[in-house]
């Protein structure tokens, strides 16, 4: 199997929205367990979001299973990007699906049932999408990529 090299658009993509979600996820999780109110403008929504009995899963705050998403992608890829090893790539196609999938979860919470909407919360669901188009691409070239 030789080793064919991802794109580097593909590469920079996946580095610069996961950091952005790693920074988004962190800023969360500091201020809730710092106690400080998230800015979050007239309607108040991200404190309604991030104090509600939907903030935290198994007693975790929400944020932090999403600092550790993002940066199982960063590190992944810095991995990838060391040493161009394909094996990297299925996780790297994994991951993004199952992030989305919970976005979306926490999407519904916030329209449906809590009825408030998270900016900070909804900037990551909009990374975690990105993300999944990004995985789109190398599902479909996987087999290219691996040739």
């Amino acid at each position: 199997m030789s080793i064919q090299k991802l794109p580097n658009w593909i590469l920079i993509s996946i580095l610069i929205l996961a950091s952005l979600g790693f920074i988004d996820a962190t800023y969360l999780t500091v201020s809730h367990y710092a106690g400080v109110d998230l800015y979050c403008g007239a309607d108040g929504g991200c404190n309604t979001v991030t104090n509600s009995e939907y903030s935290t899963m198994f007693g975790i705050y929400i944020a932090v299973y999403g600092m550790l998403y993002y940066l199982s992608i960063l590190v992944l890829t810095v991995i990838y990007v060391d040493t161009k090893n394909n094996k990297i790539l299925k996780p790297l196609m994994i991951i993004p699906v199952l992030g989305f999938l919970f976005s979306l979860y926490l999407v519904y919470l916030q329209l449906f049932v809590i009825n408030a909407i998270c900016r900070y919360c909804m900037l990551s669901a909009g990374i975690s999408t990105l993300l999944l188009l990004i995985n789109m691409f190398l599902v479909q070239n996987y087999k290219k990529l691996i040739k």
